[in-house]
């Protein structure tokens, strides 16, 4: 496989870090998968509406996993790895790390 993710906690991201994140409109809900080198600023903009589209549309703004990668290359593959799963294995790998879906966004 092309990607290694390493379970870093948010608050101690590294300046230069690839970001995959995973946004969800509540429990069970829509989820948004995206990549980014600026997760706050992201997210902000996902927030605001800012950002025209999907996650506006459909309000996708629970920040509920995140996976960190030295590169882009890594970073874009494992974002098009999980945009290929089924849904229920995108909840499986959530709920592995995040069982209440808690919004991890107030801890970056």
């Amino acid at each position: 496989m092309l990607w290694n993710a390493r379970p870093v906690h948010p608050r101690v991201m590294e300046f230069g870090r690839f970001v995959v994140y995973i946004l969800a409109s509540r429990r069970y809900g829509t989820l948004y998968i995206g990549v980014t080198r600026d997760l706050v600023a992201r997210l902000e903009a996902h927030r605001n509406g800012a950002v025209k589209g999907f996650t506006r549309t459909h309000r996708v703004h629970r920040l509920i996993h995140v996976e960190y990668f030295s590169t882009a290359v890594e970073a874009i593959a494992r974002e098009k790895q999980l945009k290929a799963w089924k849904h229920w294995w995108k909840v499986q790998l959530i709920e592995q790390r995040n069982p209440y879906w808690v919004d991890l966004s107030d801890r970056l």
